[in-house]
């Protein structure tokens, strides 16, 4: 119960007997919530819609096309700090929101209102209101949107309200509100039903305001940075960009079979080609594979391309935006943005860790592992911590079976993972001193991956070579393979510049500094199965 409704609730003893006397009735948001069988449900919404019924009858409309709002609850309460206990303001505002609470109290009501920045109690009084207003106060329900004009108060004790002229009925809520929603254990129900989750519970709307500040955060910075912000097609022709399953559709027109995209990051390193020398873009990827904590099918994501840079530059973007949007969002102090997340302390200010794969893999394991450990033993290692391999992996390969399946999970604060193999890279350069290994890094933070950067080949035959490669992989089998693209071999052909390119998971990012354990907490829609009707 908010503390608007709990001041509702303890009015006065004296306004306990009155409405008593009266045979009143006294309603809270909480009083709706007591695991309400769907009989009884059905009851409350037939009770509702004769209610509606009576709204019509007396020439009201519950759903009337216009409404004013001069005023939210977060402005009222700024502007009138200063209003004394018992003092009323001379201006008058018109409010709107959903009814969370109603007290009638014989020739007095209480209403609390809430709007997306608060609560406030409208203060209903018989002498203030014509008969057909105060006839609609017995007509309202608990989750009804209601507008109300009149002059800011303050009452004795202390509550700011509304001292209301006049009340209209914006939109009649025919199904009530669920009970304890605040408690309740099935969280698929919260994310099936969103609109419900968010209206019971301030947390939620609170977590999807910091998203939209992060997403606008994240825009503000990239454009400060010299980055020009593009859009490219969501339908493409060919796979490519990463290594997923995807989401296959026809396209009528031309009778094609194309693909839901999942990665920009071919056609971005095509402007590269073109001269824009810096781009990115923020927006929806799509990857026909499972769901669990870090992963839907349909995410977002923010690519990002710079020509003439490498990957330190992309190190140095990483760092700058993650300490940025602390700093902006968490209340961190330039040079110690330090965040909980889910109990654990991160700490993200200074330059952060850089360490190899095979570094990574030799301290989890307590094995010295490198690309040049026989194959042999690092099958060995698999088979000891159960972990399945195929005959055809070569040492690269499972050397990095081995860390992503051991040692990406011992990770708490932010680290460049490097020196990936080859054969997990298809569109990375190799590093010059070895070329088995590619200039990549990957940013893990608190065991999942946060970006994934690369020194962009541009090499177009080593380029075709991979293409090759990877055609081979998909006729042996392999789903995820990427597709032959001839028109980016084509393009490479004209020359891209050396470029520094890097992937952000923004769903995950909304995790870590929302503080929220699964990615469905920051999508206001998450996949679900059908729902059983």
């Amino acid at each position: 119960m908010s503390e608007v409704e709990n001041n509702i609730a303890g009015n006065s003893a004296a306004a306990e007997n009155t409405a008593a006397k009266n045979n009143t009735a006294v309603i809270t948001a909480a009083d709706a919530t007591e695991a309400t069988p769907e009989a009884s449900i059905n009851d409350e919404r037939a009770q509702r819609k004769a209610r509606r019924q009576a709204l019509l009858d007396a020439g009201i409309d519950p759903y009337p096309i216009q409404s004013t709002v001069t005023a939210h609850v977060a402005e009222l309460e700024e502007r009138y700090a200063d209003l004394e206990d018992g003092q009323t303001g001379e201006e008058v505002y018109s409010v709107a929101g959903r009814v969370r609470a109603i007290r009638n109290q014989g020739k007095i009501a209480f209403v609390v209102v809430e709007d997306y920045t608060g609560q406030i109690q409208l203060f209903c009084r018989i002498n203030n209101l014509d008969e057909k207003n105060w006839e609609l106060l017995g007509l309202l329900d608990l989750g009804d949107i209601i507008g109300a004009t009149g002059a800011i108060m303050r009452t004795r004790r202390g509550q700011l309200s509304l001292a209301v002229t006049s009340l209209e009925v914006l939109s009649k809520s025919l199904r009530p509100l669920p009970e304890k929603f605040h408690g309740l254990t099935d969280r698929e129900v919260r994310y099936r039903q969103r609109y419900v989750d968010l209206i019971m519970n301030p947390e939620v709307r609170d977590v999807f305001r910091k998203r939209s500040q992060i997403i606008s955060i994240i825009r503000q910075f990239m454009e400060a940075d010299g980055y020009m912000e593009v859009e490219t097609p969501v339908l493409q022709e060919i796979l490519g960009g990463a290594n997923a399953k995807p989401f296959i559709t026809h396209y009528n027109a031309l009778n094609t079979e194309d693909y839901l995209r999942i990665a920009t990051e071919l056609p971005l390193k095509r402007l590269l080609v073109g001269g824009l020398e810096r781009v990115y873009e923020l927006g929806r990827q799509f990857r026909n594979e499972g769901t669990d904590l870090t992963h839907n099918p349909e995410f977002t994501s923010m690519e990002a391309y710079a020509a003439y840079s490498d990957l330190a530059g992309m190190r140095e973007l990483s760092q700058n935006l993650f300490q940025e949007i602390a700093r902006k969002t968490c209340g961190c102090e330039e040079g110690h943005e330090v965040i909980t997340y889910q109990g654990t302390e991160v700490d993200l200010s200074g330059n952060w860790r850089v360490a190899s794969l095979a570094e990574i893999a030799s301290e989890v394991t307590g094995e010295e592992l490198s690309i040049d450990t026989p194959v042999e033993k690092l099958r060995a290692v698999l088979d000891r911590y159960e972990i399945e391999w195929n005959p055809e992996w070569q040492a690269g390969k499972l050397l990095f079976e081995i860390y992503d399946e051991l040692g990406e999970k011992s990770i708490v604060n932010p680290t460049f993972v490097c020196d990936y193999p080859a054969e997990v890279s298809p569109l990375t350069k190799r590093k010059a001193d070895d070329p088995r290994l590619t200039d990549r890094f990957e940013l893990i933070i608190c065991g999942a991956e946060y970006a994934n950067a690369y020194s962009e080949l541009n090499d177009p035959v080593d380029q075709e070579e991979r293409f090759a490669a990877q055609m081979e992989a998909k006729r042996q089998g392999d789903e995820e393979a990427m597709e032959y693209d001839y028109d980016f071999i084509r393009a490479l052909e004209y020359g891209m510049p050396p470029a520094g390119g890097i992937g952000y998971g923004i769903d995950r990012m909304m995790m870590l500094f929302c503080d929220q354990p699964s990615i469905r907490d920051v999508l206001l829609f998450p996949q679900l199965k059908p729902e059983k009707r």
